[in-house]
């Protein structure tokens, strides 16, 4: 069994006209040999992602998800240009081959990348990895040296000055993420204004301005197969913007599931930050903060509004399926874990010296 990441067969609903997409690539890149062939990535509850095979040249081609979407959300051609801009800076960034904006091609925009064929932490690793707990703290940090490395980068002089509005970042999540949420609840779900009261009090001022990625996991990052501590590539451009870093870490942390974490937590994990060897959320922070330089004295407002922003990206992804306008069933049990994220949230509010 291979370690490396495998595509499967494309979900219902979710195909694309081949023999448009191929004569598309086959003009844009005229060195592709023999007939295409599709598959798709587990992943990618938001845009989707698909593997294009060639007789000489693997592909990934990356698309909104299908159904309705908001004007503003899945902007393909900015993610492509973002990726464009920052891959000198940030090698880690795979090379964009194309970007089309045709409606003749396809019924959205999309671009087409080159495929980093490596290992990606999913849920759980390959068994044939076989790590040990030192060799999985060694990946551990690997990964989070990435996201240090990315939020030092001179966005200015790689003209990303346009990527975003900077300084009052903070503020905008807390606003856009609130807005964002009350506009996808459905009657199932939970209200969540008692989490959003307290980030909107709490609000702490920019600690700087960064490039961000804004979905920094394990599942968005490419191992080297021959050298697994080695990350190759970093995936999932799609939300980078300028802003905090700390909030780009509350974002990670939601995701960072450890193995004392209560039931219901567990449920959700989606990386393997549970085994052995990886650090805990608390001494994710030390670290972080230790290479970066940053200082401060409490990490609660960004843990909970990781937690918060989670749940509305979980929130409008349930609104679409429960409106019919996915059928996704990945997306069914969303709104239980929603609830799930608000008690957690007013847990650690409880707890908070904030």
């Amino acid at each position: 069994m291979s370690v490396l990441d495998q595509a499967s067969d494309v979900r219902e609903g979710e195909s694309l006209n081949l023999k448009k997409v191929d004569g598309y690539l086959k003009q844009v890149l005229p060195d592709l040999e023999g007939n295409i062939s599709l598959k798709q990535f587990p992943g990618g509850a938001s845009n989707l992602t698909y593997l294009i095979q060639y007789l000489n040249q693997d592909l990934i081609l990356r698309r909104p998800p299908f159904g309705h979407i908001a004007k503003s959300a899945h902007d393909m051609i900015r993610e492509s240009n973002i990726m464009q801009a920052l891959r000198p800076v940030y090698p880690y960034v795979p090379k964009i081959l194309a970007q089309c904006e045709d409606s003749d091609v396809m019924d959205s925009n999309f671009y087409v990348m080159e495929r980093f064929a490596g290992i990606i932490p999913r849920q759980n690793l390959p068994k044939e990895l076989n790590l040990s707990e030192d060799d999985t703290r060694r990946l551990c940090l690997n990964v989070i040296d990435k996201l240090v490395e990315l939020h030092q980068v001179d966005y200015k002089k790689a003209g990303l000055e346009g990527i975003g509005k900077g300084g009052g970042y903070v503020k905008r999540q807390i606003e856009g993420w609130s807005d964002r949420y009350i506009k996808a609840k459905t009657d199932d779900a939970t209200s969540f204004e008692g989490v959003m009261a307290w980030l909107k009090e709490k609000m702490p001022e920019d600690v700087k301005t960064c490039v961000i990625h804004n979905d920094y996991r394990f599942d968005n990052v490419v191992l080297n197969p021959d050298n697994p501590f080695e990350i190759i590539g970093v995936l999932d451009w799609e939300m980078a913007t300028l802003g905090d870093p700390l909030m780009d870490l509350g974002n990670s942390l939601a995701y960072w599931i450890q193995a004392d974490d209560e039931p219901g937590f567990q449920m959700m994990r989606r990386q393997p930050t549970h085994l052995k060897g990886m650090l805990t959320r608390k001494e994710v922070v030390q670290y972080y903060l230790e290479k970066s330089g940053l200082s401060i004295s409490n990490f609660d407002f960004y843990e909970i509004y990781g937690l918060f922003r989670l749940a509305a990206i979980i929130q409008q992804l349930y609104y679409r399926y429960y409106h019919g306008q996915t059928k996704d069933e990945r997306f069914a049990g969303f709104v239980h874990a929603g609830k799930y994220l608000e008690e957690r949230c007013l847990k650690l509010i409880e707890q908070s010296s904030l």
